[in-house]
């Protein structure tokens, strides 16, 4: 057949190219592994739906092309081409999208709330036993705003304490849906077993803090003006970091990095902030094993694209630490205080040792549980911000029982009493179980509760992880083949 001949193909002529690639196309219908021979344990690497050669059109006019609804659309479970994306449960997205938007208006008070902080860190008394005295506010300067807020935190006590210091982290939603783009706008780490807090070097001496504004260790480091001996600047330039206390190797794992040297990072993407910290920390000695003048060892975590690749390392590949799930952070993310959707923690039974919640006997209890905090009018709340009401108790029972505003009080809850309205979950009905001890401070957020529901019905596993991942790169695919027709 010479190269310029024509094949008839129903009322249309093909050139021999055309004919090619349908006839390519055809054999992967019929023998359909073969498109996919870097097929791994963990998923399919470069898989490509088959895509079919377009007839032109009879006129001038394109013709618009009709999609059958997603659920026609939706391929079994087993095939590899399709995977087949979980259903959204919640209005996490939706929220997310918000918070996308209207970070960008705290930009201007970023370098003011890292100075606050930092004199917060050092100068707020703690309930802990440490016979070192606090720093003075006054050794930070005397910006009067910064003085202020420094101030008013150092007088919060008991709860008021534990909540003003629990905004100050940024901590994660639960992972209730895969966000879409997965692979293109977020980073995973496998996340790292132990105490979360916030630690400060300034000034000669390094201070951790935990959520509920507890000293956990005061301390010499190999962070700049961490100790006495390694002051260099100004003593009183600071570098604040965002981490997680490992027992078991006595080291701190960074996950996050606010301020470094003085400079704020509050108003930097989470991409940025992660280059800072692997690139900041490596000047330092700060990784190096345990001295007289370097009490503990700092580390970063491994952070990686949310790829095909990069969720397989986070999830598989062994690490120095115990890990507790996994950790999803927005690359556009600027380092918002308290709870936001914009980072997310997700979970399973091969990930982590503790995916249900259990009870004061460490015990998987028959009934979800879940812990709200009294207010004063007798609602039960979320530790969210805005808190979210899931109920509430008479002035009776609350006097009866000998309870006050502040308790964490914990719950079971009936499957039947639960129910999701626009991506909210409602509970009619709470029993009550008891009063927890000191020992915990916070209320569940709305997404931990939801979370846990789901975890006992419908979780999110890793296949529905990997199929958003995947169907985010067959949908570049299909674009891209769309431009070049």
């Amino acid at each position: 057949m010479g190269r310029g001949r024509q094949i008839e193909e129903g009322k249309e002529t093909l050139s021999w190219r055309q004919a090619r690639a349908l006839e390519s196309w055809r054999l992967d219908l019929l023998y359909p592994m073969e498109a996919f021979k870097n097929l791994t344990p963990f998923g399919l690497r470069g898989a490509r739906a088959p895509v079919q050669p377009k007839s032109k059109p009879s006129s001038s006019k394109r013709i618009p092309r009709h999609r059958a609804p997603p659920s026609a659309m939706a391929p079994p479970q087993h095939d590899p081409r399709r995977p087949y994306k979980r259903a959204a449960i919640s209005d996490q997205q939706r929220r997310r999208d918000s918070a996308l938007r209207t970070q960008s208006a705290r930009r201007a008070d970023a370098q003011a709330r890292a100075r606050s902080l930092a004199n917060s860190l050092l100068s707020t008394p703690s309930s802990s036993s440490d016979d070192q005295p606090p720093t003075s506010p006054e050794a930070h300067g005397d910006d009067p705003a910064f003085v202020e807020v420094a101030a008013a935190a150092a007088k919060l006590r008991g709860p008021d304490q534990r909540r003003w210091f629990a905004r100050q982290i940024m901590l994660p939603e639960w992972m209730v849906d895969a966000p879409p783009h997965l692979a293109r706008d977020w980073h995973v780490c496998a996340r790292p077993a132990g105490k979360r807090c916030l630690v400060m070097s300034s000034n000669g001496i390094t201070i951790s803090r935990l959520r509920n504004g507890t000293i956990l260790h005061r301390f010499p480091s190999a962070l700049p003006n961490g100790s006495k001996r390694g002051i260099s600047g100004p003593a009183s330039s600071y570098s604040i970091l965002d981490c997680i206390f490992h027992e078991l190797d006595e080291t701190y794992y960074i996950v996050d990095m606010i301020c470094w040297r003085g400079y704020s990072l509050y108003d930097c993407t989470a991409e940025f902030r992660f280059f800072w910290v692997n690139s900041k920390l490596t000047e330092t000695s700060a990784g190096d094993p345990p001295s007289t003048y370097h009490r503990y060892r700092f580390s970063a975590v491994s952070m990686y694209e949310s790829t095909l690749e990069g969720l397989q390392a986070a999830y598989s590949l062994s690490t120095p630490y115990v890990k507790d799930g996994l950790l999803f952070y927005n690359k556009h993310a600027h380092y918002q205080s308290g709870i936001t959707p914009l980072t997310l923690v997700w979970k399973d039974e091969t990930c982590s040792q503790y995916v249900l919640d259990t009870d004061s006997e460490g015990q998987v209890p028959t009934e979800q549980h879940v812990v709200l905090e009294l207010e004063e009018d007798g609602k039960l709340i979320t530790s969210d911000d805005p808190p979210i009401v899931f109920g509430s108790l008479n002035s009776e029972f609350v006097q009866k029982s000998n309870l006050r505003p502040g308790n964490l009080l914990r719950f079971s809850v009936r499957d039947e009493s639960v129910k999701l309205v626009d991506g909210k979950m409602e509970i009619g009905e709470l029993q009550f179980v008891g009063k927890l001890n000191r020992s915990r401070n916070f209320a569940d957020s709305h997404s931990k509760i939801l979370f846990q529901y789901a975890a006992r019905h419908a979780s999110l596993r890793i296949e529905d992880l990997i199929a958003s991942v995947q169907s985010n790169s067959m949908e570049v695919e299909s674009a891209d083949i769309e431009m070049q027709d």
